[in-house]
């Protein structure tokens, strides 16, 4: 029996958020889901993604990403200002009609989730019917991430493998897509590929990494926003999508090396994946095979919306996702052209154009906290309000005042966890003692507060570009930080001040938050009398 037509295109799978302007439909409730088609006619009637999954929300918006290079004709330089064009449709306030219609007649058939035409399921690799062993597929409760799967621990549900709940195709898509740039490496499901098993994958592009979106008022913006000019040599024809290939990538071989922006945002994936539907509306998935795309080589990891940093081996990573550190800590490592530190981090890609199309635009976080290897951990998303009209470009002189307002942040918050964790261990009288538990509260009173002291005098920054420092009150700003750090180190450590040791203790490590004691001099310091 064949499988259902479910095509992405036309088939309610993405939720969206709509704007309160949005025309309604005769029954008065817009969907709550759209297709891929609707939700690029009406990108200008949506405010965003309703994805509650930041990895997948984060995956998502690749793909649209790379849908609109492709109906705008952005995805190459062409013979006119790239720059132009883009304020042109930026402009017109949607994506041109014309376009979404020409390239969806064109590649409609490679839409279809199960294929039951043309053997090329959207995402998919339909040869894993035939390669992998069919009693030993992954399973839907590995194929959505928040599960637990074989003998993992539950914590939020119980799920078990012999009678899962079986998901609905738009939550399974979403996880399909979380796999293909967040998969995990080491051991899957075995391969056979021209006689030779393998079980062995590759970690995906964006593994363990937080990545940064420039976000407009509705979603037309945000896509936009999320475009990035193509070098000159740049051509359709090779900077294709998985989708657009003649012919499926050869697993004994290689990967080929992305050719441009869209296929470094979507054919990038290390894993390869093949849905099995239940039934024949298409609405629920039954299993899932997931294993290895290539046996050998890895694709090189460049993604323009990433914080590339240096490690002490010189090696370039990108700034992991920590569900422990807000947004504001990476503002300056994103407005600023060469932020300090000496990770000497890089500025995301996209941000140098989506500088070129408004100053409204706030930057989203999106992200998964992971080991490199299996583990993962905790979803991690963030927003800013509108920030880049504080870019180093647009407004030099709130360069200098945005990265000092973090590193004081910054400076505070590790005086706080040092000075918390020796009064701790002084207090046991155990060099060695951590005081993990005081130093988690010191961290839950302060960086909440320190986020709204950042924001309130960021706020206040002129960009007129008449002030000296953009009127940046480095005393005041020191002073505040200081004194949120004293507070929560007074509260936290309160409980042992009522006993002489307990208080000698508390006294001694309380000089840390100001930078400890001096250091003492065998003589008298340069320049001066003894």
């Amino acid at each position: 029996m064949p499988p259902p037509a479910y095509n992405l295109l036309d088939e309610p799978w993405i939720p969206v958020h709509w704007s309160p302007n949005a025309s309604l439909p005769p029954t008065g409730e817009p969907p709550d889901r759209i297709g891929l088609r609707e939700l690029l006619l009406r990108s200008g009637d949506i405010t965003g993604l309703a994805v509650t999954s930041p990895p997948a929300h984060s995956a998502l918006l690749r793909i649209l990403y790379a849908l609109t290079a492709r109906v705008t004709g952005l995805d190459e330089v062409g013979t006119r200002d790239w720059g132009s064009r883009l304020q042109d449709i930026w402009d017109e306030g949607e994506l041109p009609k014309g376009g979404i219609a020409e390239y969806f007649a064109r590649y409609e058939h490679r839409f279809f989730l199960f294929d039951p035409e043309y053997g090329r399921p959207w995402m998919q690799d339909a040869r894993l019917a035939e390669q992998c062993d069919a009693d030993k597929t992954a399973g839907v409760n590995k194929l959505i991430v928040t599960r637990a799967s074989g003998n993992n621990h539950a914590w939020f549900r119980a799920d078990r493998d012999a009678r899962p709940e079986l998901p609905t195709t738009s939550e399974a898509v979403l996880n399909l897509l979380v796999w293909h740039y967040y998969g995990p490496s080491g051991r899957c499901s075995s391969r056979e590929v021209n006689g030779a098993k393998s079980a062995s994958m590759t970690a995906g592009p964006l593994r363990t990494a937080l990545s940064y979106h420039p976000e407009g008022e509705t979603l037309f913006e945000t896509l936009l926003a999320g475009l990035v000019r193509p070098e000159a040599t740049v051509t359709p024809t090779r900077d294709q999508c998985p989708w657009e290939w003649d012919e499926l990538p050869d697993p004994d071989k290689a990967p080929r090396a992305p050719a441009g922006p869209c296929s470094r945002l979507t054919a990038c994936s290390q894993h390869a994946l093949l849905l099995v539907p239940q039934g024949q509306d298409g609405q629920l998935v039954r299993d899932a095979y997931i294993t290895w795309a290539y046996r050998k080589g890895r694709i090189p990891r460049s993604d323009p919306f990433l914080i590339w940093q240096v490690s002490q081996q010189g090696n370039p990573y990108p700034r992991p996702a920590d569900s422990r550190r807000a947004l504001w800590r990476d503002l300056d490592a994103l407005l600023l052209k060469e932020p300090p530190g000496t990770a000497q981090p890089r500025r995301p890609e996209v941000f140098a154009y989506a500088f070129e199309v408004s100053e409204d635009l706030r930057v989203r976080a999106l992200g998964f906290e992971q080991e490199a290897q299996a583990k993962d951990i905790q979803f991690v998303s963030g927003t800013t309000p509108p920030v880049l009209g504080f870019a180093e470009r647009d407004s030099p002189r709130t360069a200098l005042p945005v990265a000092r307002l973090r590193q004081f942040g910054e400076l505070y918050g590790r005086r706080l966890d040092r000075a918390v964790k020796q009064a701790w261990a002084a207090y046991v009288r155990d060099a060695k003692a951590k005081g993990d538990t005081w130093a988690a509260e010191a961290a839950g009173r302060y960086w909440p507060r320190a986020e709204a002291e950042f924001w309130d005098r960021f706020r206040r920054l002129d960009r007129s570009g008449t002030v000296l420092d953009a009127g940046f009150d480095r005393a005041g700003s020191r002073a505040a930080f200081l004194a949120l750090a004293v507070e929560a180190y007074d509260t936290v450590t309160a409980s042992v001040t009522r006993t002489q040791r307990g208080a000698r203790a508390v006294s001694d490590a309380r000089i840390g938050l100001y930078g400890g004691a001096r250091k003492k001099t065998s003589g008298p310091a340069k320049g001066q009398d003894a």
